[in-house]
């Protein structure tokens, strides 16, 4: 699978702590191999990002991402459930 992140979503995991990054590397080795393995929740959004994925990172960080076809997606951002959905 083809990963590419997106500008914004950079500048979010340079501003992450050492272990938040350590374990956004982990998931996306695990999302590049399996996309839907059980411990990602890989799901559709709806409303405002409806066309755009999520998968968890840990027990409150996310990334969203966009689907191009089979084998690609653009990683768009990372951040808190709250701070990327609102509540």
């Amino acid at each position: 699978m083809k990963v590419i992140p997106s500008k914004k979503f950079k500048k979010k995991v340079a501003k992450l702590e050492s272990s938040l990054r350590k374990a956004l590397a982990t998931r996306l080795c695990i999302f590049v191999e399996t996309p839907f393995s059980v411990i990602l929740n890989n799901h559709a959004l709806q409303g405002s990002k409806r066309g755009y994925r999520s998968i968890n990172i840990t027990g409150d960080y996310r990334v969203i991402f966009e689907q191009y076809d089979t084998d690609t997606v653009r990683l768009v951002d990372v951040d808190t459930h709250n701070n990327l959905y609102g509540s």
